[in-house]
């Protein structure tokens, strides 16, 4: 289906002025699902946020703003998340109308459990489909503060993707998450492994894998899941580290993520007294150390990408944070583009 509409664009005298390559790449993409893409080589993509506010949805959305940046880089997916708790919904639906209508890439949106009735779940897709976003990364979510469950009527990603294949059978591919240390609340890494392994037999189509840096826990949970059944491709998440304190965060908030030895000499290499939390540190050399931590930091992000290419992944899929200029060098300097 791809290589005959591929043959169709180029072959229609109606589309003749559209010959650049950047636009033949865009139908191409157009025209495939992100799982058709993994049957023929890796992808490369990038996760976005919606902004709280007007100025941060300008930043990201507007004119000659960070998405078109991003385009120039020929992403062949950008997603976008879906607030905690299931806020800024409306938001997250503006970014993705924007990625649509640009039709510069495949855009995909997070979805959750929390606080959805299968009645609301039902809705909010079908209004994805409306607006022409048919690919999802199928989520649980994270539980808000005080909170003991979803407060819905489906409770695990497991369940939401059985429920969007029999509601709206292929008209999504699914993505959903991987947990190479397991899932924080999971009871056992092989416990988490048999969910993964049922999501995919629930109809899920591809793995997005969550923050990870220890690459030897990587291999062994890329063997187990393989040796479980897990057949579908894998695409690596990949956080750019470029700040002391938002590695620090990322790692134990929500994840509890090992930081292997190299990050943690890193992070001592360049640490900022008292604290790098600290708004007003007393250490004189705070900037200098800031920025070269920074360089240390993509350059460290660059080099896992490399160990998690020689593993044979079958995607690299970047936190964009909505910003361009890390994420560009990363990719230009990883062999990416």
């Amino acid at each position: 289906a791809g290589t005959l509409c591929y043959d169709t664009f180029v072959s229609n005298p109606q589309r003749e002025g559209l010959r650049e390559r950047d636009a033949i790449l865009s139908f191409w993409r157009q025209a495939m699902s992100v799982a058709e893409i993994y049957e023929e080589r890796a992808t490369f993509s990038f996760e976005v946020f919606p902004p709280k506010t007007d100025v941060g949805m300008e930043k990201l959305c507007g004119t000659d703003g960070v998405l078109e940046k991003l385009y120039t880089l020929n992403p062949d997916y950008i997603s976008c998340t879906y607030g905690a708790g299931g806020t800024n919904v409306g938001k997250n639906r503006e970014v993705l109308d924007k990625i649509q209508k640009d039709g510069k890439t495949i855009h995909v949106t997070h979805f959750t459990c929390i606080g959805n009735t299968k009645e609301d779940i039902k809705e909010k897709l079908q209004t994805y489909l409306d607006h022409g976003i048919n690919h999802i990364l199928a989520l649980r979510g994270d539980l808000p503060f005080g909170w003991e469950g979803t407060n819905g009527d489906l409770h695990y990603a497991t369940e939401l993707v059985k429920f969007i294949r029999q509601e709206f059978g292929d008209k999504f591919t699914i993505a959903v998450a991987g947990s190479p240390e397991g899932h924080i609340q999971c009871r056992s890494l092989e416990a988490d492994i048999s969910f993964l392994k049922e999501k995919q037999d629930n109809g899920a189509d591809y793995v997005i894998s969550q923050l990870v840096w220890d690459m030897d826990q990587f291999r062994y949970w890329l063997d187990d899941i393989r040796a479980a059944g897990v057949t579908m491709p894998i695409d690596v998440g990949i956080m750019p580290i470029t700040t002391i304190s938002g590695t620090i965060t990322n790692a134990l908030s929500r994840n509890a993520c090992v930081m292997d030895r190299k990050l943690c000499e890193i992070i001592s290499k360049y640490w900022i007294f008292p604290n790098p939390y600290d708004p007003a540190p007393f250490d004189a050399d705070a900037e200098q150390k800031k920025a070269d931590f920074r360089k240390a930091g993509l350059d460290y992000t660059i080099e896992l990408i490399d160990q998690y290419r020689a593993c044979g992944v079958d995607g690299i899929h970047l936190y964009a944070l909505n910003k361009y200029d890390d994420v560009a060098y990363i990719a230009k300097n990883a062999g990416l583009i």
